[in-house]
């Protein structure tokens, strides 16, 4: 996450405090809205993990879809 942190606060020019901020916002929009899977998917790789289980992301939005 240190990592986007970083990054968001390069791009819009904002302290590294108010980028943690809105970063940790967005991720709490994200964990109240997405689906389990999605969201421990997200929070996975926002955390330092390599990549999404995108297996486990096209079932979720699959039945999300009615497929």
């Amino acid at each position: 996450m240190d990592e986007l942190i970083k990054l968001v606060s390069q791009k819009a020019g904002i302290s590294n405090a108010q980028a943690k901020t809105a970063v940790e916002t967005v991720m709490k929009f994200l964990k109240d809205n997405l689906p389990a899977p999605l969201d421990s998917q997200v929070e996975a790789l926002l955390s330092g993990g390599d990549t999404l289980d995108l297996g486990d992301v096209g079932k979720t939005l699959g039945g999300l879809l009615g497929k």
